[in-house]
């Protein structure tokens, strides 16, 4: 049994599109940003891909906002991780995970602040081993040497030895877990698979719980077709 297994955070183990959202629409109230705001947040976000400095650099100006554009990065990020939930299904999924004696990582792209406040808040830190954040760390997915690092925190691992990567971006989490040598779960939320330009996951899943099915069966199920379509790029973790 390969005992390792690293799973990105956003938008796989938590749902940060639905975060945003409650972030967005408290955001908009508090500061009376009138109509049509939350709409346009959603449009600049780029799903979280954006850096949170140029994001805000753009909302300052719109709405002509005090601030500073660190200010409003610091207070976001806090907020996002108090915000932000995960499912009781994921959490008691990942303890009986560990508990037929896996190690379980978290290798995310972010920043500090942020990220391991999200996964401390949502319950996520007690159930899990180890973990990488991309901007403590000075190395972003889908650098294999994130995956490395995150391998390493779950006591003293090596991807040499081999382990699972699940994740819902093709290029940072499929890409990057491929090249450090993982066995690959996609958690599908673009439309189908970029083929042509990077080879197909190891499995397929619309929803992470879909994931721990996989792993507890040993990878057993059958590959699904991934057809052709969009490529994600490396999200920010904002």
């Amino acid at each position: 049994m390969r005992l390792l297994v690293l799973f990105d955070l956003d938008n796989t183990l938590i749902d940060r599109s639905a975060t945003f959202a409650r972030w967005s629409a408290e955001f908009a109230v508090e500061r009376r940003l009138g109509d049509g705001a939350v709409r346009w947040l959603a449009s600049v976000d780029g799903d979280g891909f954006v850096p949170r400095e140029r994001f805000f650099a753009g909302v300052r100006s719109r709405f002509r906002l005090p601030e500073s554009v660190e200010a409003l990065c610091s207070t976001y990020r806090a907020r996002m991780a108090e915000l932000a939930r995960c499912r009781d299904e994921v959490l008691t999924a990942l303890a009986d995970l560990r508990a037929s004696g896996r190690r379980i990582g978290v290798v995310t792209n972010g920043h500090p602040s942020q990220q391991v406040a999200t996964m401390r808040n949502t319950g996520l830190a007690a159930h899990v081993d180890g973990w990488a954040v991309s901007e403590q760390e000075g190395v972003r997915k889908p650098d294999p040497r994130l995956f490395e690092i995150a391998a390493a925190r779950c006591g003293g691992l090596s991807l040499a030895d081999g382990g699972w990567c699940v994740g819902d971006d093709p290029v940072a989490d499929i890409g990057g877990g491929r090249a450090a040598g993982l066995t690959t779960i996609w958690v599908q939320r673009i439309a189908e698979w970029p083929t042509g330009r990077m080879d197909p996951p190891d499995h397929r899943v619309t929803d992470v719980t879909g994931a721990f099915e996989i792993l507890a069966s040993g990878g057993a199920q059958t590959q699904l077709p991934c057809a052709a379509g969009g490529l994600s790029g490396s999200r920010g973790g904002g």
